[in-house]
């Protein structure tokens, strides 16, 4: 017979209790619990505080789960933050890069539908050009535009773009062309007042932003304002193209004539595209050649001069000999 069993296990109830009499021993348990939890007695107070001191490892092993997961889930999120973060950061970059180029593409396509506004509005046969290179010579001002022989340009064209008169075609090549502006010093262009009538020549200056109507006459009717426009003389330029507007009158001292400064309509070494004019007037085929001395890129310098065309000789005539008569001198 086992008496260590029954002797260590005693219960606190006999098996001959009632169960009337546990429920009661329970309840008085119960109440007086209650009653000084209700009357906050400091040593209740000290025991339960005594109590939760021992059992906060308990509490805080016991939520050590809890703990771990939630540090684990923190670790899990910091690195999907920086994993979307890095992948922004790339996307931000792409999209930065494409939007600097919608903005350059916008620029690019305003500027061709004002090309092709001013298209419209002539009548001459047009073409529009892209300029490949400019020419970084202070003394000659030049461009290279991306159409040539191929494409029907010939030396003495216009070069316009959707503001006024840009400069003239003087070299040539089956793909390419060179393009002297108006603001070279070696560059003249006729030019008439828009409102009087008065007829010049508008001369490059050299300095890229100005032209220069020379030999004025000191009582020319001519004011700061007034609009130049190409007059047609020479048959190079058509005429009736913006090409400048008068922004200063200079008159010398001791001089009989005045000088008009100029600011260009077109807008010069600024743009990307031209628009290149035939004349109607004077077919490409009868245009005079126009030879240029024009040296290599880096080699040009202020010595360089464009060589005037110089008029055709004509043939000689041979002259025919008297008619010779029948009959013999004496």
């Amino acid at each position: 017979m086992n008496t260590l069993h029954t002797d260590t296990h005693k219960r606190l109830f006999s098996r001959t209790s009632s169960l009337r009499l546990r429920f009661v021993v329970l309840l008085a348990i119960a109440g007086t619990l209650l009653y000084f939890d209700v009357a906050g007695t400091a040593q209740l107070h000290r025991a339960r505080g005594w109590v939760a001191q021992v059992l906060r490892p308990v509490i805080w092993i016991a939520d050590l789960p809890h703990v771990v997961d939630d540090i684990g889930g923190t670790l899990r999120s910091r690195r999907a933050l920086l994993e979307e973060n890095a992948t922004l950061k790339h996307r931000q970059l792409e999209l930065a890069a494409r939007l600097q180029r919608l903005q350059a593409l916008e620029a690019e396509n305003q500027r061709i539908r004002s090309l092709l506004a001013a298209s419209t509005t002539l009548r001459q046969r047009v073409l529009i050009s892209e300029v490949l290179e400019s020419s970084q010579d202070p003394y000659r001002h030049q461009i290279l535009i991306d159409r040539g022989s191929a494409d029907g340009v010939y030396v003495g064209q216009a070069v316009v773009d959707a503001w006024g008169v840009l400069g003239q075609i003087v070299r040539v090549h089956p793909h390419t062309a060179v393009a002297l502006l108006i603001t070279d010093p070696q560059s003249g262009i006729p030019v008439e007042v828009n409102r009087t009538g008065l007829h010049s020549v508008a001369l490059g200056r050299g300095d890229g932003t100005t032209l220069s109507l020379p030999f004025l006459p000191n009582n020319a009717d001519v004011h700061v304002g007034d609009l130049l426009v190409s007059s047609g003389l020479g048959g190079r330029f058509p005429s009736g193209y913006p090409v400048g507007r008068i922004v200063q009158l200079r008159h010398p001292a001791g001089e009989s004539f005045m000088e008009a400064v100029a600011q260009p309509q077109a807008h010069v070494g600024r743009g990307r595209e031209v628009l290149l004019v035939w004349n109607t007037e004077q077919p490409a085929a009868q245009l005079p050649a126009l030879p240029v001395d024009i040296a290599p890129p880096g080699m040009a310098g202020h010595g360089g001069k464009a060589v005037r065309p110089t008029p055709a000789r004509k043939a000689p005539v041979a002259k025919r000999a008297a008619p010779r008569s029948a009959t013999p001198r004496p």
